[in-house]
């Protein structure tokens, strides 16, 4: 499994086109942060963060999105330089970190008391981030199918002095893909990302209008970051929320090893495991996904 998904991912990060978009969403914030990221809020209630994937879009939230704004007031993060928004200037030191520390401004700006956090993919790393760099800003953690360190994916004894050199070989290839197949590229690698056929659309076009040098750089940043260290820092609630699938290969159970033994170190972590689902478990058991993140967040209060 591991293997495997690490091979599909980097399929799916080499089929970037290297093409800048503007930003386009309508009621964004504008505010020093905003370089980094820009927000949309819905509804009232508690302040509840949500923050997307490498290459995603915040509509990966829409389907939880009309129940949660009843009782919640969302603030849909969209990171610069994914799906249709304009990159930041200068993504060669990281984009994870700087994204997070856009998101500490943005709350003290606004004047936010400990929201909680939700973060899919990459944005879980920002999320883990927010809890063990700024403890005291955040309510609790909601981390889906995101590792503290990647690059356990293909080797449980990587450190991020081992993984650089290929991490390096795979920001550079990005890079120097070719554009043309890259709509093949992508569908194909996202088929392995997303179970549901119905979901899949959206998140390719979110993969192809995204600017290849800050996908490369978020990957590097990503395949080098270990925050295992900084976990015992967090003092929020945190929930992990992973996924499993039959076309992994291997016994659930070996899944739950994996999480639970990056994360032996977040002192108040639970877990749960949402079976029949791929990377994205928002798209593919939307009803499953939406009602252990409400009741964690019942919990979490």
């Amino acid at each position: 499994m591991r293997i495997r998904h690490l091979s599909t991912l980097i399929g799916f990060m080499l089929s970037f086109t290297s093409t800048s978009f503007a930003n386009t969403s309508s009621g964004t914030n504008t505010a020093p942060w905003n370089e980094w990221i820009s927000i949309t809020t819905e509804g009232e209630g508690p302040d509840l963060i949500l923050i997307p994937g490498l290459a995603s879009s915040r509509e990966v939230w829409s389907k939880q999105a009309v129940n949660l704004r009843k009782n919640y007031k969302l603030h849909l993060v969209q990171i610069s330089g994914f799906a249709e928004s304009a990159p930041a200037a200068n993504t060669e030191n990281g984009v994870a970190k700087p994204a997070a520390q856009a998101i500490v401004n943005y709350i003290r700006d606004k004047h936010i008391h400990t929201p909680a956090i939700v973060g899919h993919s990459l944005g879980g790393e920002i999320a883990l981030m927010l809890g063990a760099r700024y403890p005291e800003l955040v309510g609790s953690l909601t981390i889906v199918d995101a590792l503290p360190f990647y690059s356990l994916l293909f080797d449980p004894r990587a450190t991020p002095e081992i993984v650089k050199p290929r991490a390096e070989m795979i920001r550079s290839a990005m890079l120097a893909a070719p554009s043309d197949q890259t709509l093949a590229a992508q569908t194909q690698a996202i088929a392995n990302l997303v179970k549901t056929e119905a979901e899949r659309p959206a998140i390719v076009r979110s993969g192809m209008q995204s600017d290849r040098k800050t996908v490369a750089n978020a990957t590097y940043e990503l395949m080098t970051t270990d925050l295992r260290a900084e976990l015992e820092h967090i003092r929020a609630p945190v929930k992990v929320i992973y996924a499993h699938d039959a076309a992994y290969g291997i016994p659930p159970t070996a899944v739950d090893s994996m999480y639970k033994d990056a994360y032996h170190s977040a002192p108040k972590a639970i877990f749960q495991r949402i079976d029949d689902s791929f990377h994205f478990i928002m798209l593919d058991q939307p009803e499953q996904f939406e009602r252990a993140l409400t009741e964690f967040l019942k919990q979490a209060k």
